[in-house]
């Protein structure tokens, strides 16, 4: 990778961006009694984690974190969960993920979901690039960046938000 990194969010904006989608996904959901955060390896789930924890300050109802492991080599939907599918059935799913660039892993996360019932579907990104392919798009973004295709976004975050970042290489 170049040695070139501009700086795009620090720990502090990032917080900031989650702290906002958390109360976005509050209001979105006021009258429900449970909802499902789906986060997509490697680091959809660490904003999903972020999120829980917020929503379980402030949101009146309860909130499920569950992972989505997608083979995103794979021509064809190849995922597994961290729950039944079962148990997500009839519930809200609130799909997160670090970046959106062609919405393949996000169509995948969706994919997953595809054979129950359920009552809406949400999805939310840290940083969402607007390189789509797939008809993919978000309902909660953190930021939406202008880049070149061949630009790089490096999303770093660490267990304790100490020197998370968000870079453009």
């Amino acid at each position: 990778m170049p040695d070139k990194k501009l700086l795009i969010l620090n720990s502090q904006q990032i917080q900031q961006k989650i702290d906002r989608i958390a109360y976005q996904l509050l209001e979105d959901n006021f009258d429900e009694e449970e909802i499902i955060i789906a986060g997509i390896l490697p680091r959809g789930n660490l904003v999903a984690q972020r999120l829980k924890s917020i929503l379980d300050d402030i949101a009146p109802f309860k909130s499920r974190l569950l992972n989505i492991e997608i083979d995103k080599q794979s021509s064809t939907l190849k995922s597994s969960i961290s729950t039944d599918l079962q148990e997500c059935a009839n519930k809200v799913i609130i799909i997160v993920d670090d970046v959106l660039n062609s919405g393949k892993t996000l169509a995948y996360g969706m994919g997953v979901f595809l054979n129950i019932p359920l009552k809406k579907i949400r999805s939310v990104v840290l940083i969402d690039r607007n390189h789509k392919s797939f008809p993919v798009t978000t309902d909660f973004s953190g930021i939406a960046l202008s880049t070149v295709i061949k630009d790089h976004v490096d999303v770093v975050l660490n267990k304790t938000n100490e020197d998370d970042a968000v870079y453009l290489i």
